[in-house]
């Protein structure tokens, strides 16, 4: 029971994050724009990222479509370290490193904790570190 209110209370705060950051690109106020600018972006670029965001937040609530939230999960974490690497490289401090840390954390989080029914169908992490869902073993690989 834990592990699904640490799954909805990790999923609820990226997705609430990603609504609320793409509605806020797409409607481009001045500071955001600035703030593009200053990291070295177009501003059509904020309509761009807008636009992945609403969609891959709505992606990882909707029921179902295990390979889409696979698709979202990642462009939300390289939307992310996108960013950490953005502010890091226009040296930016840690008030705007902070929260990219903190949210990928929340998107990892999301990811590993979601019900197996959120889950794609025979793709599961084991032990090793390798995933179990269909890979080719060594034999095939050298062989072929």
């Amino acid at each position: 029971m834990a592990k699904t209110y640490g799954y909805w209370a990790a999923t609820g705060l990226v997705a609430f994050a990603m609504l609320a950051g793409g509605v806020m690109d797409l409607a481009r106020p001045a500071e955001l724009l600035e703030g593009m600018r200053h990291l070295g972006y177009p501003d059509y670029f904020m309509t761009i990222l807008g636009t992945w965001k609403v969609l891959g937040a709505l992606a990882i609530v909707a029921p179902r479509t295990p390979l889409l939230k696979e698709w979202a999960y990642a462009g939300i974490v390289f939307d992310l370290t996108g960013a950490f690497a953005s502010h890091l490289a226009s040296g930016d401090g840690a008030d705007k490193l902070g929260p990219t840390i903190v949210l990928t954390a929340l998107a990892v989080a999301s990811w590993s904790l979601r019900p197996e029914a959120r889950r794609l169908p025979g793709a599961s992490i084991v032990a090793s570190g390798t995933s179990s869902a269909s890979a080719p073993s060594r034999q095939a690989v050298v062989s072929a």
